[in-house]
């Protein structure tokens, strides 16, 4: 033990941590992707080439060596869009400032204005705000806008007269990225039949992502804010001011 402390150098306790950030950041990317299960399934096919190797299960052994040498291949060629997007944010995303936190601040107080008058008159909206796990393959169906969170904005989007006014809204780090963006209905069984296509898919996406989803009802005005696919139906203002607040800038 003492020879193997006295051999450890600083390059090796900086190659520690250069792996560890790497893992940590690909644990983030993938986290809520599809890449998940698929991942898993890998995972247990290696685990089933290695008992079967034990084991001395030729005929399985065989066909599954066969299969993990086109693993990375098969990879590559099915994750290939978030291959790149995942290479292209790279470097992208700003570190957390002050400055940062009072835009999501703003960002906040304006999206509750705008829900609110919506709500009041009741024009349907879908609006999500993402946390850390990205929404590019999301983004990249809508239409960009990178613009500034306004009340004016949000509400002339989701008027009926909009063309980009049935998709979700999507908010990153303060900023509108899109809209008119399409998201993953949930699969859950248990939702509530009686909720409609955009609760439904406010649900859908806070089941595989990290991100916060905000629903207006056309039907009866009320707001509802979705997490980690839970739904909270007929939040006021200030209730959903303070989630938000809480949820975004802590």
């Amino acid at each position: 033990m003492m020879d193997l402390l006295l051999s450890f150098r600083w390059q090796d306790a900086l190659d520690i941590f250069l792996l560890a950030v790497l893992i940590y950041w690909g644990i983030n990317l993938i986290r809520g992707t599809r890449a998940v299960p698929m991942l898993i399934g890998l995972g247990i096919v290696y685990a089933i080439y290695v008992v079967s190797g034990m084991l001395e299960i030729y005929t399985v052994n065989v066909l599954l060596n066969y299969l993990l040498d086109w693993t990375l291949v098969l990879v590559i060629i099915v994750f290939q869009n978030d291959i790149r997007r995942a290479l292209t944010q790279v470097g992208s995303r700003p570190l957390f400032s002050p400055r940062d936190r009072i835009r999501q601040g703003q960002a906040v107080e304006e999206l509750v204005k705008a829900v609110t008058y919506l709500a009041s008159r009741r024009v349907g909206a879908l609006i999500v705000l993402q946390h850390e796990v990205g929404l590019n393959e999301y983004i990249e169906v809508g239409t960009r806008l990178d613009a500034q969170v306004s009340r004016e904005l949000i509400t002339s989007i989701f008027l009926p007269g909009s063309p980009i006014h049935d998709g979700a809204l999507i908010i990153q780090n303060g900023r509108i990225t899109a809209a008119g963006c399409f998201l993953p209905l949930t699969t859950n069984p248990n939702v509530s039949k009686t909720l409609g296509t955009r609760h439904r898919a406010a649900i859908g996406l806070t089941e595989e992502t990290d991100a916060l989803a905000l629903v207006v009802s056309e039907e009866d005005g009320t707001i509802s804010l979705v997490r980690e696919g839970k739904i909270t139906r007929d939040v006021d203002a200030a209730t959903l001011r303070t989630t938000l607040n809480r949820l975004l800038l802590a």
